[in-house]
C-alpha cells in the first residue's frame, strides 16, 4: 500500500543515505543525462502514505526542465506478504504494456523507477464521479491483460498463509482478542460460498487506494501503479477493495482511522458497475449489473478479512509509522459487522 503524493513530506539532504548500489546507479543514470547541472546533488523527498515501502522523488537539477525518478526502498519482513521477484517480474511485464512506470534499475533491498508526470488521486478523487468513471474503465482494461502464468486464483492461499502466519505470531490472548483461532473456518466458510458464483476472474490489483491511482491533468489518462499484491482474482474481489478503501485518508494525522460511512451508497456502486461493465463495449443487462453488484457486496467481507490480516501482521514485521494493530482491527470489526447482511443470514 504506497502513496505517491509528497503533501507533507520530509527532505533528506543527500543521497548518500542511500544504499551504495542504489547511488551508483542513480549518478550512472544522471551521468547519461547531458542536460543534469549537479549530478551529485539532487533533492531528495520521501514521499508520505507509504506503508509497506519507503519511496522517494529524487529531483536533479537540469538547464532545462528538471529530470525526475522514484526510489523504493522494499519494507523489512513485508515477503511474508508476496514474492518480491514475482511483483518485480508483473512490474516489468506492466511496463511493456505500457500500464506503469519503467524499471531503470535494480539494487539488493529496492529498485528505481521512471518519474510519471501525473497526479496521485486523494481521498476525496475517489467520489468525483467523472474521475470514478476513468478508474472503471481502467479497472476493466487492467483486469483484461494479458499477464503470463496460470489464471488460478490466489487470494484463498493467501489468506490461508497469512491467518497461519498470524497464529505463529501472537500471544493466545491476542490470538483469542482477533478471533484468530476462527480465521481458517471463515476462510473456508467464505471460499464455499463465494465460489460458487462463478464470477469472472482476472488480473487484479488487490491494493486500489487512491495512492496507487494517478491521473494526468491534461490528457485525463489514469495509471494504475505498485504491483506488490496484484495477483489473478475474482474481478469482484479487485472492485469491492476499491469501494472499501473509500473509507480511508492515509493523508491525515490519524492515517490508520476509517470512516466506514463513507462506503458508497447503491445508486454509486451501480454507476460504477455500469460503467466498468459497458467499458468492454457490450451493453450490460440489469441482471448482470446485479449479479456483480451482489458479489462484489460478498466478497468485500475477503478485503476486511485480507487487509485486517496485513494490519495485524505489519505491526510485528514493519518499521513504518503507522499504527497496523488498530487498522487491522477496524477491518475485523467490519467483517464481524457486515457478514450478516452481506451473506444474507
Amino acid at each position: 500500500m504506497v502513496n505517491m503524493e509528497n503533501e507533507g513530506a520530509q527532505i533528506r539532504k543527500s543521497i548518500d543515505q542511500f544504499p551504495d548500489e542504489a547511488r551508483m546507479i542513480l549518478l550512472k543514470l544522471a551521468s547519461e543525462w547531458g542536460d543534469v547541472a549537479a549530478s551529485d546533488s539532487p533533492e531528495v523527498v520521501q514521499l508520505k502514505g507509504a506503508m509497506t515501502n519507503e519511496v522517494y522523488q529524487i529531483t536533479w537539477p537540469s538547464v532545462g526542465p528538471s529530470r525526475r525518478m522514484i526510489v523504493r526502498i522494499y519494507g523489512e519482513g513485508v515477503d511474508v506478504f508476496f514474492n518480491r521477484e514475482m511483483e518485480v517480474q508483473t512490474f516489468e511485464c506492466m511496463s511493456k504494456h505500457g500500464q506503469g512506470p519503467r524499471l531503470l534499475g535494480r539494487f539488493a533491498n529496492g529498485r528505481v523507477e521512471e518519474f510519471i508526470n501525473a497526479r496521485t488521486l486523494s481521498a476525496a478523487d475517489l467520489r468525483n464521479p467523472e474521475i470514478s468513471s476513468l478508474i472503471a474503465i481502467k479497472m476493466q482494461e487492467f483486469h483484461n491483460l494479458n499477464m503470463p502464468g496460470p489464471r488460478v486464483v490466489l487470494l484463498w492461499p493467501r489468506l490461508r498463509s497469512w491467518a497461519k502466519e498470524a497464529l505463529n505470531l501472537f500471544s493466545a490472548e491476542e490470538v483469542k482478542e482477533f478471533s484468530l483461532e476462527k480465521m481458517e473456518e471463515e476462510i473456508n466458510m467464505l471460499e464455499k460460498a463465494l465460489s460458487s458464483d462463478c464470477g469472472r476472474i482476472g488480473f487484479c490489483h488487490n491494493d486500489l487506494q487512491y495512492g496507487n491511482i494517478m491521473i494526468d491533468e491534461e490528457t485525463r489518462q489514469v495509471t494504475i501503479i505498485d504491483y506488490e499484491y496484484a495477483s489473478f482474482n475474482p474481478i469482484a474481489f479487485d472492485i469491492a477493495n476499491h469501494f472499501c478503501e473509500m473509507a480511508a485518508n492515509y493523508h491525515t494525522d490519524t492515517p490508520h482511522i476509517l470512516d466506514f460511512s463513507k462506503y458508497p451508497g447503491i445508486e454509486e456502486r451501480r454507476r460504477f458497475v455500469k460503467i466498468y461493465l459497458s467499458s468492454s463495449g457490450k451493453t450490460p443487462s440489469d441482471v448482470e449489473i446485479e449479479d456483480l453488484l451482489k458479489e462484489i457486496e460478498k466478497y468485500a467481507l475477503a478485503s476486511h478479512l485480507f487487509w485486517g490480516l496485513w494490519g495485524i501482521i505489519s505491526e510485528q514485521v514493519n518499521d513504518i509509522d503507522f499504527d497496523y494493530m488498530e487498522y487491522g482491527r477496524q477491518r475485523f470489526q467490519q467483517y464481524w459487522l457486515t457478514k450478516p447482511v452481506r451473506l444474507g443470514s
